[in-house]
């Protein structure tokens, strides 16, 4: 069946040209926010750990000499105990939270200042400055807002949100500084795979996909059952024959009955990148 297929609207290219032109200035900023920081926060996606993992920033953090935590994110919309056994004995220490359901919140702030003490039991020092980075849309405003208890750092479903630094005081001794998303250098292509990489851990937005069916296909290499079951249907794996159900189920049809594929495959990179697939509440500690 010949399906339609809907021209990507100049709202959604736009969006796109302003990150391309945004690209070379995210990482003078995180250099900047990394040699200005006596502790870095690198903030992952739980369900997402290796994808959203920096490795060239984080041996500039260490290299540095400067203390780095990673903080696992969203641990609400994952398998906890699956999450903690297969994590690094390297990547320590290690806080797990949930900004949004407020998980994790008291060990957060338990570490922050923990590492703040040992900073400043010199006396040479007066306060501590905490950089926060990250991948777009790992959460890291949401977590700054938990932890400074003032809500100042913008949040948004728009994966690159932030647009510059921002510097938020937790209290007297420590100033958090935010950042935008960046996403590692070897990994901004414009090549499909890499595209669809970023869209699957959501450091770009569904509506700002320009190969949506494509994004789609990727996500079902790897989650396919998971994804049909949510949806309850069995396409053995099938894109195609996915979106044409889905299409269906959801009333997104064009004229003559045909399935809007460009709408359908959108719907289901939202429901990814929203958590709704795959969703599930553990307990958490580190």
């Amino acid at each position: 069946m010949v399906r339609v297929r809907y021209s990507f609207g100049s709202r959604h290219t736009g969006r796109i040209a302003n990150i391309k032109k945004q690209r070379g200035k995210y990482p003078d900023v995180m250099r900047d926010v990394v040699r200005i920081s006596d502790v870095v926060l690198e903030v992952l996606d739980a369900r997402f750990v290796d994808e959203m993992r920096n490795f060239e920033v984080e041996e500039d953090v260490l290299k540095r000499g400067k203390r780095l935590v990673y903080v696992l994110n969203k641990i609400d919309l994952v398998d906890f105990g699956k999450v903690k056994r297969d994590l690094p004995k390297k990547m320590r220490p290690c806080v797990f939270v949930s900004a949004t359901k407020g998980i994790g919140v008291r060990d957060l702030r338990t570490r922050i200042k923990m590492e703040a003490k040992r900073i400043l039991q010199g006396g040479e020092r007066k306060r501590v400055h905490i950089g926060v980075i990250g991948y777009p849309n790992a959460g890291k405003s949401s977590v700054i807002n938990i932890i400074t208890k003032r809500g100042t750092a913008g949040v948004g479903k728009q994966a690159g949100f932030t647009k510059g630094m921002q510097k938020i005081r937790m209290n007297d001794e420590i100033l958090v500084l935010d950042t935008p998303g960046v996403i590692s250098g070897d990994r901004y292509s414009s090549k499909s795979e890499s595209f669809a990489k970023d869209v699957k851990v959501g450091a770009r937005t569904y509506s700002d996909v320009r190969d949506p069916e494509g994004a789609v296909a990727f996500l079902m290499k790897s989650d396919g059952k998971i994804i049909e079951g949510f949806y309850g249907v069995e396409v053995g794996g099938d894109v195609d024959e996915l979106i044409e159900e889905l299409g269906k189920k959801k009333g997104f049809l064009g004229k003559g009955g045909v399935v809007d594929v460009d709408r359908t495959a959108r719907l289901i990179l939202r429901d990814w990148q929203e958590g709704r697939i795959n969703k599930s509440k553990r307990g958490v500690s580190c």
